[in-house]
Protein backbone atom coordinates (compact mmCIF):
# COMPACT_ATOMS: atom_id res chain seq x y z
CA UNK A 1 0.00 0.00 0.00
CA UNK A 2 2.88 2.30 1.15
CA UNK A 3 4.16 1.67 -2.28
CA UNK A 4 0.93 2.35 -4.23
CA UNK A 5 0.45 5.85 -2.05
CA UNK A 6 4.50 6.40 -3.17
CA UNK A 7 4.22 5.83 -7.13
CA UNK A 8 0.78 8.04 -6.99
CA UNK A 9 2.46 10.58 -5.54
CA UNK A 10 5.26 10.60 -7.68
CA UNK A 11 2.63 10.70 -10.74
CA UNK A 12 1.04 13.45 -9.85
CA UNK A 13 4.05 16.05 -9.06
CA UNK A 14 5.43 14.57 -11.94
CA UNK A 15 1.98 15.47 -13.93
CA UNK A 16 1.66 18.80 -12.52
CA UNK A 17 5.36 19.63 -12.95
CA UNK A 18 4.29 18.80 -16.78
CA UNK A 19 1.69 21.51 -16.91
CA UNK A 20 4.12 24.11 -15.35
CA UNK A 21 6.37 23.48 -18.06
CA UNK A 22 4.19 24.25 -20.47
CA UNK A 23 2.84 27.16 -19.20
CA UNK A 24 6.64 28.10 -18.87
CA UNK A 25 6.87 27.37 -22.77
CA UNK A 26 3.84 29.07 -23.56
CA UNK A 27 4.98 32.21 -21.58
CA UNK A 28 8.40 32.33 -23.27
CA UNK A 29 6.67 32.14 -26.86
CA UNK A 30 4.28 34.34 -26.53
CA UNK A 31 7.06 37.51 -24.92
CA UNK A 32 10.70 37.64 -25.02
CA UNK A 33 10.85 40.33 -22.16
CA UNK A 34 11.53 38.04 -19.15
CA UNK A 35 14.13 35.15 -18.08
CA UNK A 36 13.24 32.00 -18.51
CA UNK A 37 15.89 30.37 -16.03
CA UNK A 38 18.39 31.95 -13.30
CA UNK A 39 20.62 30.49 -11.44
CA UNK A 40 21.10 31.36 -8.19
CA UNK A 41 24.72 31.17 -5.92
CA UNK A 42 23.14 31.34 -2.47
CA UNK A 43 26.95 29.42 -1.12
CA UNK A 44 30.14 29.43 -2.70
CA UNK A 45 32.03 27.02 -0.71
CA UNK A 46 32.02 23.31 -1.77
CA UNK A 47 33.33 20.40 0.44
CA UNK A 48 34.51 19.30 -2.63
CA UNK A 49 38.01 20.34 -4.43
CA UNK A 50 37.61 19.00 -8.48
CA UNK A 51 40.24 20.20 -10.16
CA UNK A 52 38.40 21.26 -13.32
CA UNK A 53 36.04 23.54 -11.17
CA UNK A 54 36.60 27.06 -11.04
CA UNK A 55 32.72 27.79 -9.72
CA UNK A 56 33.44 27.36 -5.64
CA UNK A 57 35.93 28.28 -3.23
CA UNK A 58 36.90 26.75 0.72
CA UNK A 59 36.32 30.14 2.81
CA UNK A 60 32.57 31.71 2.05
CA UNK A 61 29.77 32.26 4.27
CA UNK A 62 26.00 31.46 2.93
CA UNK A 63 24.38 34.40 1.88
CA UNK A 64 21.69 35.57 4.59
CA UNK A 65 18.20 33.77 3.78
CA UNK A 66 16.57 37.29 3.92
CA UNK A 67 18.79 38.40 0.97
CA UNK A 68 18.51 34.88 -0.86
CA UNK A 69 14.73 35.97 -0.81
CA UNK A 70 14.89 39.24 -1.93
CA UNK A 71 16.72 38.12 -4.94
CA UNK A 72 14.28 35.66 -5.93
CA UNK A 73 11.44 38.22 -5.41
CA UNK A 74 13.73 40.21 -7.85
CA UNK A 75 13.21 37.31 -10.42
CA UNK A 76 9.83 36.43 -10.38
CA UNK A 77 9.41 40.90 -10.81
CA UNK A 78 11.14 40.14 -13.82
CA UNK A 79 9.26 37.12 -14.83
CA UNK A 80 11.17 34.94 -14.21
CA UNK A 81 10.00 31.37 -14.64
CA UNK A 82 12.92 28.92 -13.19
CA UNK A 83 15.06 29.06 -10.71
CA UNK A 84 18.00 26.92 -10.08
CA UNK A 85 20.06 27.13 -6.81
CA UNK A 86 23.55 26.35 -7.56
CA UNK A 87 27.23 27.02 -6.36
CA UNK A 88 29.48 25.80 -4.73
CA UNK A 89 27.24 23.03 -2.79
CA UNK A 90 24.34 24.12 -2.12
CA UNK A 91 23.21 21.80 0.46
CA UNK A 92 25.76 23.35 2.78
CA UNK A 93 23.59 26.25 2.78
CA UNK A 94 21.76 26.05 6.46
CA UNK A 95 18.60 27.51 5.02
CA UNK A 96 18.58 25.48 1.58
CA UNK A 97 14.77 23.93 2.41
CA UNK A 98 13.74 27.68 3.03
CA UNK A 99 15.03 28.83 -0.02
CA UNK A 100 13.37 26.66 -2.18
CA UNK A 101 9.83 26.98 -0.24
CA UNK A 102 10.31 30.40 -1.07
CA UNK A 103 10.70 29.84 -5.12
CA UNK A 104 7.72 27.90 -4.94
CA UNK A 105 5.98 30.60 -3.16
CA UNK A 106 6.91 32.67 -5.93
CA UNK A 107 4.98 30.33 -8.85
CA UNK A 108 9.07 29.11 -10.06
CA UNK A 109 9.72 26.15 -10.82
CA UNK A 110 12.46 25.43 -8.03
CA UNK A 111 15.38 23.27 -8.88
CA UNK A 112 18.88 22.57 -7.35
CA UNK A 113 22.73 21.02 -8.48
CA UNK A 114 24.55 19.30 -5.95
CA UNK A 115 27.17 16.31 -5.33
CA UNK A 116 25.01 14.84 -3.67
CA UNK A 117 27.10 13.98 -0.59
CA UNK A 118 25.78 15.52 1.96
CA UNK A 119 21.50 13.86 0.71
CA UNK A 120 20.78 11.63 3.28
CA UNK A 121 16.71 9.92 3.89
CA UNK A 122 15.94 12.61 5.67
CA UNK A 123 17.37 15.83 3.63
CA UNK A 124 15.62 14.51 0.72
CA UNK A 125 12.17 14.38 2.54
CA UNK A 126 12.77 18.01 3.62
CA UNK A 127 13.23 18.61 -0.28
CA UNK A 128 9.77 17.02 -0.94
CA UNK A 129 7.96 19.02 1.68
CA UNK A 130 9.80 22.58 0.34
CA UNK A 131 8.21 21.86 -3.14
CA UNK A 132 11.74 21.04 -5.07
CA UNK A 133 10.84 20.07 -8.63
CA UNK A 134 14.48 19.08 -10.24
CA UNK A 135 17.87 17.66 -8.78
CA UNK A 136 20.92 17.51 -11.09
CA UNK A 137 24.28 15.43 -9.68
CA UNK A 138 26.96 15.07 -12.05
CA UNK A 139 29.35 12.18 -11.76
CA UNK A 140 32.82 12.36 -13.03
CA UNK A 141 34.12 8.42 -12.41
CA UNK A 142 33.38 5.47 -11.15
CA UNK A 143 35.92 5.21 -8.73
CA UNK A 144 37.36 8.59 -6.97
CA UNK A 145 40.76 10.09 -7.73
CA UNK A 146 42.83 13.39 -8.33
CA UNK A 147 40.65 14.82 -10.23
CA UNK A 148 37.51 14.61 -8.94
CA UNK A 149 35.83 12.89 -6.09
CA UNK A 150 32.36 12.89 -7.38
CA UNK A 151 32.33 8.96 -8.18
CA UNK A 152 29.85 6.30 -8.38
CA UNK A 153 31.76 4.31 -5.61
CA UNK A 154 30.95 6.96 -3.33
CA UNK A 155 27.57 8.04 -4.74
CA UNK A 156 25.61 4.97 -5.20
CA UNK A 157 23.96 4.72 -2.14
CA UNK A 158 22.46 8.26 -2.17
CA UNK A 159 21.30 7.40 -5.55
CA UNK A 160 19.61 4.54 -3.77
CA UNK A 161 18.22 7.10 -1.62
CA UNK A 162 17.07 9.24 -3.71
CA UNK A 163 15.49 6.67 -5.57
CA UNK A 164 13.12 5.71 -2.80
CA UNK A 165 12.40 8.97 -1.49
CA UNK A 166 12.43 11.77 -3.95
CA UNK A 167 9.48 12.88 -4.94
CA UNK A 168 10.96 15.64 -7.28
CA UNK A 169 12.75 14.86 -10.53
CA UNK A 170 16.64 13.48 -10.75
CA UNK A 171 18.98 13.78 -13.61
CA UNK A 172 22.32 12.20 -13.42
CA UNK A 173 24.93 14.08 -15.61
CA UNK A 174 28.44 11.74 -16.44
CA UNK A 175 31.17 13.43 -18.47
CA UNK A 176 33.77 12.33 -20.52
CA UNK A 177 37.02 14.78 -21.52
CA UNK A 178 38.70 17.24 -19.31
CA UNK A 179 41.33 14.95 -18.08
CA UNK A 180 38.71 12.06 -17.11
CA UNK A 181 40.52 9.18 -17.33
CA UNK A 182 38.20 6.32 -18.29
CA UNK A 183 35.53 7.62 -20.77
CA UNK A 184 33.99 3.72 -20.08
CA UNK A 185 32.57 5.34 -16.71
CA UNK A 186 30.56 7.69 -18.14
CA UNK A 187 28.86 4.40 -19.41
CA UNK A 188 28.20 2.88 -16.52
CA UNK A 189 27.32 5.78 -14.43
CA UNK A 190 24.72 6.01 -17.11
CA UNK A 191 23.59 2.58 -17.17
CA UNK A 192 23.00 2.85 -13.09
CA UNK A 193 21.36 6.08 -13.38
CA UNK A 194 18.42 5.05 -16.07
CA UNK A 195 18.60 1.14 -14.35
CA UNK A 196 17.32 3.32 -10.87
CA UNK A 197 14.58 5.19 -12.63
CA UNK A 198 16.47 8.96 -13.36
CA UNK A 199 16.78 10.64 -16.56
CA UNK A 200 20.50 10.81 -17.76
CA UNK A 201 22.30 13.19 -19.74
CA UNK A 202 26.27 13.46 -20.65
CA UNK A 203 28.60 16.17 -20.63
CA UNK A 204 32.01 17.14 -22.31
CA UNK A 205 34.80 18.51 -19.69
CA UNK A 206 37.56 20.41 -21.15
CA UNK A 207 41.08 21.33 -19.75
CA UNK A 208 42.65 24.38 -18.07
CA UNK A 209 42.57 25.81 -21.14
CA UNK A 210 38.77 26.30 -22.03
CA UNK A 211 39.21 26.00 -25.17
CA UNK A 212 37.38 23.52 -27.42
CA UNK A 213 39.36 20.34 -28.53
CA UNK A 214 38.07 17.50 -30.15
CA UNK A 215 37.50 14.50 -27.63
CA UNK A 216 39.64 11.67 -28.66
CA UNK A 217 38.05 8.57 -30.93
CA UNK A 218 37.62 6.50 -27.89
CA UNK A 219 35.61 9.52 -25.46
CA UNK A 220 33.40 9.80 -29.22
CA UNK A 221 32.67 6.24 -28.62
CA UNK A 222 31.40 6.84 -25.48
CA UNK A 223 29.63 9.68 -26.13
CA UNK A 224 27.74 8.64 -28.99
CA UNK A 225 26.61 5.84 -26.40
CA UNK A 226 25.24 7.45 -24.06
CA UNK A 227 23.87 10.08 -26.64
CA UNK A 228 21.96 7.26 -27.35
CA UNK A 229 20.54 6.80 -23.79
CA UNK A 230 19.31 9.82 -23.29
CA UNK A 231 15.44 10.43 -23.45
CA UNK A 232 14.51 12.32 -26.82
CA UNK A 233 13.25 15.03 -24.43
CA UNK A 234 16.68 15.66 -23.29
CA UNK A 235 18.65 15.00 -26.28
CA UNK A 236 16.52 17.12 -28.95
CA UNK A 237 18.25 19.83 -26.89
CA UNK A 238 21.74 18.69 -26.48
CA UNK A 239 22.26 18.48 -30.44
CA UNK A 240 25.00 21.38 -30.26
CA UNK A 241 27.54 18.82 -28.29
CA UNK A 242 27.86 16.78 -31.15
CA UNK A 243 30.04 19.51 -32.66
CA UNK A 244 32.40 20.03 -29.29
CA UNK A 245 32.86 16.61 -29.43
CA UNK A 246 34.80 17.15 -32.87
CA UNK A 247 36.04 20.48 -31.57
CA UNK A 248 33.86 22.42 -34.00
CA UNK A 249 32.28 25.69 -33.30
CA UNK A 250 28.66 26.50 -32.55
CA UNK A 251 26.63 29.33 -34.66
CA UNK A 252 23.29 30.17 -32.51
CA UNK A 253 22.17 33.35 -31.00
CA UNK A 254 23.52 33.17 -27.66
CA UNK A 255 20.33 34.87 -25.01
CA UNK A 256 22.65 35.48 -21.36
CA UNK A 257 21.79 37.83 -19.94
CA UNK A 258 17.97 38.00 -21.12
CA UNK A 259 16.20 34.57 -21.46
CA UNK A 260 19.14 33.24 -18.91
CA UNK A 261 20.63 34.86 -15.66
CA UNK A 262 23.19 33.79 -13.60
CA UNK A 263 23.54 35.81 -10.52
CA UNK A 264 26.58 35.32 -8.21
CA UNK A 265 26.83 35.68 -4.30
CA UNK A 266 26.58 39.22 -4.24
CA UNK A 267 23.51 39.88 -5.87
CA UNK A 268 25.39 40.90 -9.37
CA UNK A 269 23.88 39.75 -12.77
CA UNK A 270 26.31 37.73 -15.08
CA UNK A 271 26.00 36.30 -18.54
CA UNK A 272 27.18 32.99 -16.84
CA UNK A 273 29.53 31.03 -14.79
CA UNK A 274 32.36 31.43 -17.25
CA UNK A 275 31.54 34.76 -17.91
CA UNK A 276 31.64 36.12 -14.31
CA UNK A 277 32.38 39.79 -14.34
CA UNK A 278 29.71 40.77 -17.52
CA UNK A 279 27.67 42.74 -17.03
CA UNK A 280 27.93 42.97 -13.34
CA UNK A 281 25.30 44.75 -12.38
CA UNK A 282 23.18 44.52 -9.49
CA UNK A 283 19.57 42.12 -9.80
CA UNK A 284 18.24 45.05 -7.68
CA UNK A 285 18.90 47.41 -10.92
CA UNK A 286 18.47 44.85 -13.79
CA UNK A 287 15.13 46.03 -15.50
CA UNK A 288 13.40 44.84 -18.32
CA UNK A 289 15.45 47.23 -20.71
CA UNK A 290 18.78 45.11 -19.72
CA UNK A 291 16.66 42.36 -20.66
CA UNK A 292 15.74 43.60 -24.23
CA UNK A 293 18.83 44.98 -24.79
CA UNK A 294 20.80 41.52 -23.77
CA UNK A 295 18.47 39.59 -26.30
CA UNK A 296 19.65 41.45 -29.18
CA UNK A 297 23.48 41.31 -27.97
CA UNK A 298 25.88 39.18 -30.33
CA UNK A 299 28.34 37.14 -27.57
CA UNK A 300 31.53 37.22 -28.84
CA UNK A 301 32.17 33.92 -26.81
CA UNK A 302 29.12 32.00 -28.46
CA UNK A 303 30.56 30.02 -31.28
CA UNK A 304 32.72 27.96 -28.49
CA UNK A 305 30.47 27.70 -25.49
CA UNK A 306 30.10 24.68 -23.87
CA UNK A 307 27.19 25.82 -21.08
CA UNK A 308 24.67 23.67 -21.75
CA UNK A 309 21.82 25.30 -19.73
CA UNK A 310 22.60 28.54 -21.58
CA UNK A 311 22.14 26.99 -24.85
CA UNK A 312 19.35 24.87 -23.91
CA UNK A 313 17.33 28.41 -23.18
CA UNK A 314 18.41 29.76 -26.36
CA UNK A 315 16.96 27.66 -28.24
CA UNK A 316 12.89 28.66 -27.53
CA UNK A 317 13.96 32.02 -29.54
CA UNK A 318 16.83 30.61 -32.23
CA UNK A 319 14.33 31.47 -35.15
CA UNK A 320 13.59 35.47 -34.07
CA UNK A 321 15.07 38.21 -33.64
CA UNK A 322 18.61 38.58 -35.17
CA UNK A 323 21.23 40.34 -33.10
CA UNK A 324 22.14 43.27 -33.95
CA UNK A 325 24.42 44.80 -31.24
CA UNK A 326 28.20 44.14 -30.68
CA UNK A 327 29.59 42.49 -27.53
CA UNK A 328 33.00 43.58 -28.10
CA UNK A 329 33.36 45.06 -24.53
CA UNK A 330 32.95 41.84 -23.47
CA UNK A 331 36.00 40.13 -21.29
CA UNK A 332 37.84 37.43 -23.58
CA UNK A 333 37.33 33.77 -21.96
CA UNK A 334 41.02 33.68 -21.90
CA UNK A 335 42.49 30.63 -20.23
CA UNK A 336 38.92 29.90 -17.85
CA UNK A 337 37.91 26.88 -17.99
CA UNK A 338 34.55 26.29 -19.75
CA UNK A 339 32.56 22.90 -18.16
CA UNK A 340 29.27 21.13 -19.47
CA UNK A 341 26.78 21.22 -16.46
Amino acid sequence: MANLVKSGRRTWRAAHLRARELRMIAKGLASTDHPILAHIIPMRRCNLACTYCNEYDDRSKPVPLETVCQRIDLLAGLGTTIVTISGGEPLLHPDLDQIVAHIRRRRAIAGTITNGYLLTAERIKRLNRAGLDHLQISIDNVTPDDVSKKSLKVLDKKLQLLAEHADFHVNINSVVGGGIRNPQDALVVGKRAVELGFTSTVGIIHDGTGQLQPLSPAEREVYAAMRGMEKSSYAQFNYFQDNIAHGQENRWRCRAGARYLYICEDGLVHYCSQQRGYPAKPLAEYTVADVRREFLTEKSCAPRCTVACVHQISYIDFWRAPQTIDSASMPETGDRLVQIR
